[in-house]
């Protein structure tokens, strides 16, 4: 995965943290798409048999998210024998529907996208994402009735019944619906690795119809039922106490296919949309969309290797503002990091664990909540670079306060009125360790155990 990925999973991550503090019921699903030409053809590349494949590159990632302290209630392949068979029932049900009908393909399809492409979506002849020709193809195949939802989509996404921020990203969706819906081929007749399907196995299951659904059976769900018993994979709820979700997060290249196929599936299945889809923009170098297709990739897990997990949790999270893209550099990181958390976050813990341990000082604040108003605000609108704005915000007050104050001077001329200081700054930080939690939980961790044993530790070395 790259850092994209990373910031998608993170950011959820963050979010499911931080309900979880609350007492809430939370569950968080991610995973691995690995049916598709694109997986097909990138082991044919690597020399390996595909299963194999995608059983290392599920490993890679689960492998990275541990190292970027993620904490997933369910990690679902879509290669798991019980996806698949709810897929079929899912599609077979459509067909049984009349949503689903057989006719002829011809389009330009956009190998590393996984998407057919209008002439409009390309610029000289390439896909803006991947700058890359597509292929023309030609083939019978199944369609999905799309047109047919055109108008009730408006409809629930003029009114936020389903809700998508930014607002930019409801408008292009919806300037996207009044240009017209088409019937979307669902099936591929010359790709080989993908579910078959249960009407035609001739024939394989569109990518997207597949990790789309991906989705539900991640809460157990079983392709058929409305409700059905099933529990979830880990945890021993309902599916339907956790359908529909509070919030979908994902990139924006992959908005329009979600905001159109995906909740005309839900639809024509009779179930619940998403109340909410977010959707965050890209790292860039050099203003060009960060990508593997493109190679210009940075890697989570070189981030952590150079500056720990919670470290590289926090230059992910706080290099792209609310809907926004964000350009960044290994130099960049590399300057931040000793600027917020070397030369910020780290150096005041340092400061005042120290002087508060030469005054014989202990917080008396060791049961902090996150009492923060405009915190909780944030939160609650996803904004993740405000918070951690706002929090270092009053980690450089509070370095501010000690230079004014002359800290280290007070304690010894007026050791009274130095203690009533200390005290202060021992009771912000104990917040401010709060309020990392869902962001960087070891640090957070590691704050309250500096605060309560008055041990120092350097929590973030200079590069």
């Amino acid at each position: 995965p790259h850092i994209g990925h990373a910031y998608t999973t993170c950011a959820a991550d963050v979010l499911a943290r931080w309900h979880k503090a609350k007492g809430e019921k939370t569950f968080f699903l991610t995973g691995t798409d690995e049916h598709g030409i694109k997986v097909q053809q990138a082991a044919d590349k690597s020399g390996k048999n595909v299963q194999d494949f995608v059983d290392e590159n599920a490993q890679t990632f689960k492998d990275a998210w541990q190292k970027l302290n993620v904490q997933y209630d369910n990690f679902l392949r879509t290669t798991d024998e019980k996806h698949i068979k709810a897929v079929q029932a899912a599609v077979q049900a459509l067909y049984d529907k009349g949503f689903i009908y057989k006719g002829q393909y011809e389009g330009l399809y956009c190998v590393s996208c996984e998407q057919y492409k209008f002439e409009d979506d390309l610029i000289d002849g390439k896909c803006r994402e991947h700058n890359e020709k597509p292929v023309l193809m030609k083939e019978e195949s199944y369609f999905f009735k799309l047109s047919q939802f055109e108008k009730i989509l408006e409809e629930k996404i003029s009114s936020d019944e389903l809700k998508i921020e930014p607002p930019e990203r409801k408008n292009e969706v919806l300037t996207f619906l009044k240009s017209g819906l088409k019937d979307i081929s669902i099936s591929r007749k010359n790709v080989k690795w993908g579910i078959s399907l249960p009407f035609e196995s001739s024939q394989t299951i569109y990518v997207w119809i597949d990790a789309f659904l991906n989705y539900l059976t991640g809460l157990g769900w079983d392709g058929e039922n409305k409700i059905p018993p099933t529990p979830p994979l880990k945890r021993g709820e309902g599916w339907g106490d956790f359908w529909p979700p509070d919030v979908q997060l994902m990139s924006k290249d992959i908005l329009r296919v979600h905001a159109t196929i995906w909740t005309a599936l839900l639809l024509a299945l009779e179930l619940p949309l998403p109340k909410e889809i977010y959707v965050h923009g890209y790292f860039t170098i050099g203003s060009q969309k960060m990508s593997k297709s493109m190679g210009n990739v940075i890697w989570p897990e070189d981030l952590v290797q150079k500056f720990g997990g919670d470290g590289a949790r926090y230059l992910i999270m706080s290099s792209l503002a609310w809907g926004q893209d964000g350009d960044v550099t290994r130099e960049r990181f590399t300057e931040k990091y000793n600027a917020d958390l070397a030369n910020g976050l780290g150096n005041l813990i340092s400061r005042v664990a120290k002087l508060s341990q030469n005054a014989k000082i202990k917080n008396q604040n060791d049961s902090a909540k996150l009492k923060n108003d405009k915190i909780q605000k944030l939160f609650g609108e996803l904004k993740f670079k405000e918070i951690l704005d706002e929090i270092w915000g009053q980690i450089a007050w509070a370095n501010k306060y000690i230079e004014e104050k002359k800290l280290w001077e007070l304690v010894k001329s007026d050791p009274e009125e130095g203690k009533k200081v200390l005290g202060e700054l021992l009771g912000l930080i104990s917040e401010i360790g709060e309020e990392l939690a869902p962001f960087m939980p070891a640090t957070s961790e590691k704050i309250k155990e500096i605060l309560a044993s008055g041990k120092i530790e350097l929590l973030f070395p200079r590069f």
